[in-house]
């Protein structure tokens, strides 16, 4: 089992921002088309983040041409280039699934610092 720990904290990345629930992120993910390569940006509010560790991951949700697009990232995946925060959010939830049922507006994470 100690094995394992070790194993498992020799794979994950240690230069990775700390954002939270809420909060509006820029996730940059290599996409791999054919023989090239390229770095797709995702931006979107965190909606929920799940287990820990080497198994963690994080969803993203955006609006895109009226429609919801939710995206769920493996924090420590390789294909997770990296993560910037845009803007801290102000929620008192730990999963923001209730944002799929509003429009609009009301879709929107209130900003932490106003």
């Amino acid at each position: 089992m100690d094995a394992l720990k070790i194993i498992e904290q020799g794979s994950m990345k240690s230069e990775l921002p700390k954002f939270e629930i809420g909060d509006t992120v820029k996730v940059h993910v290599r996409i791999r088309e054919g023989a090239k390569e390229r770095i797709q940006i995702f931006e979107g509010a965190v909606i929920a983040k799940k287990h820990g560790g080497i198994n963690e991951s994080f969803t993203v949700r955006r609006i895109s041409h009226g429609v919801g697009v939710e995206r769920v990232f493996p924090l420590h995946s390789p294909s997770v280039e990296k993560v910037d925060i845009v803007r801290a959010g102000k929620v008192r939830r730990a999963k923001l699934y209730y944002l799929r049922d509003r429009v609009g507006k009301a879709a929107k994470v209130k900003s932490k610092y106003n």
